[in-house]
């Protein structure tokens, strides 16, 4: 079931079951693709859902930081005292984009023992029976940047036990992120990573310099244990400072590098976690891949469905493809889930629906049914050509922000570009 920020998109669904009912008319090994890039889609689109993420660290490592960092929003409770978290709990950590699936770890190590914990579990006791109960999309193994080398031993013991319960509850080994923390605070602490451009040249090469050093030696220190090799993406130093007054205005924002970390994590998740965190996090490349990635794939389902040799027959799937591709590319970028924003683009780029779409999609199945064969050939490319063009338009306008004239002008240029070059447009949308 949908979480409070998750959409069901129906209206997409059934465009999709209409799809792939035109697939018995569609020849192979043309079909073989289309259901490729429906099964994608629905991945991305109707199998969605928030990534689940273990945070694995002592207290103070900056746990409940970095889940502030990643929304840009003050959703987790820092613990600046004492322990704030008390027994180990998968917990929902909901956003104004979106939602993510947390396992609020005790603190490794901990001090003091929270208010809320269980007197006969130990840290590790919940932690494993919560990976048992989910499995994990990824581990986040953080450490602060000055306590590398403070004897995090014991940490990486639990960190393999952690990994060998996932492995035997659920048949798979978790891909492994280290998290360095607290990097604004190396030497020398008022040089500002976050605005390199403003630092002294020397002084913030000297503090990068510590930074990988950081790096480095955490990277070494996973390595070492045989039960974690194989399974370390890679090693991160990272600032999440974020700071709010009273009022919930932003009063400090030194975050550093959250956008790097955020496009590790969605290498590693599974596509049905992609889109949630690409929005939840609003790191713009992330956005933009998969726009791309899904403008790719409705543009070769809509030229799938354009050979089907029955004229006129794929106007309102091709047309509806169309549609769910703009709402799903304006989904990414924050929008609310309804067709308002298809319309409001459409309107601004000119287009309308009833009559622009409906008579370009019947010239083109006129062309189809006056040239067989041959026709279908340029009907499916002049409908991989066109949703293309509107999959640019619309990462244009909602994604980046650009004018509607501006954004007609992206439609316009990318339409052209894959009629001249059609053999290179349908091998990139291939992809």
């Amino acid at each position: 079931m949908a979480g409070p920020n998750e959409p069901t998109f129906p209206e997409i669904a059934e465009t999709i079951r209409r799809l792939e009912e035109l697939l018995d008319r569609v020849p192979d090994p043309l079909a073989r693709e289309i259901r490729q890039k429906i099964a994608h889609l629905r991945a991305l689109l109707l199998e969605q859902r928030s990534p689940n993420l273990v945070l694995v660290g002592r207290r103070g490592a900056g746990k409940s930081s970095l889940i502030n960092a990643l929304f840009g929003a003050r959703v987790a409770e820092v613990g600046h005292v004492k322990a704030q978290t008390g027994r180990g709990r998968w917990f929902d950590v909901h956003g104004e984009l979106g939602t993510l699936s947390i396992l609020d770890t005790r603190g490794i190590q901990e001090g003091s023992r929270p208010e809320e914990a269980d007197e006969a579990d130990t840290p590790l006791d919940s932690i494993l029976a919560e990976v048992r109960r989910k499995a994990p999309d990824a581990l986040l193994f953080l450490v602060k940047a000055s306590e590398v080398d403070a004897a995090i031993d014991a940490d990486l013991d639990v960190l393999a036990q952690i990994v060998s319960a996932v492995e035997q509850a659920h048949g798979l080994r978790p891909p492994l992120i280290g998290v360095a923390t607290h990097c604004d605070l190396l030497e020398p602490k008022r040089t500002d990573l976050h605005h390199p451009d403003a630092q002294e040249p020397t002084e913030l090469q000297e503090k990068l310099h510590h930074v990988e050093a950081v790096e480095r030696q955490l990277r070494e220190k996973i390595r070492s244990r045989e039960a974690l090799r194989g399974e370390l993406v890679t090693v991160m130093g990272v600032s999440t400072y974020l700071s709010w007054r009273s009022d919930g205005t932003v009063r400090s924002d030194e975050r550093w590098r959250l956008g790097e970390l955020a496009q590790v994590l969605f290498r590693e998740l599974p596509e049905q976690g992609r889109l949630v965190l690409a929005r939840v996090t609003r790191v713009r490349a992330l956005q933009e891949e998969l726009a791309t990635v899904l403008s790719r794939a409705m543009a070769t389902v809509c030229m799938g469905i354009a050979v089907v040799p029955i004229p006129v027959a794929d106007i309102v799937p091709i047309t509806s493809a169309q549609v769910s591709l703009i709402v799903g590319i304006a989904w990414i970028s924050g929008r609310q889930l309804d067709f308002t924003a298809a319309r409001e683009f459409l309107t601004a780029m000119g287009l309308n629906l009833g009559a622009a779409f409906a008579l370009r999609e019947a010239a083109r199945a006129l062309v189809k049914f006056v040239f067989p064969g041959g026709g279908s050939v340029v009907s499916g490319a002049v409908a991989f050509a066109g949703t293309l063009a509107i999959g640019a338009a619309a990462r244009g306008y909602f994604l980046r922000g650009v004018s509607a004239d501006e954004a007609r002008s992206l439609f316009q240029a990318t339409r052209a570009s894959a009629e001249a070059n059609p053999d290179d447009s349908l091998a990139e949308g291939g992809r």
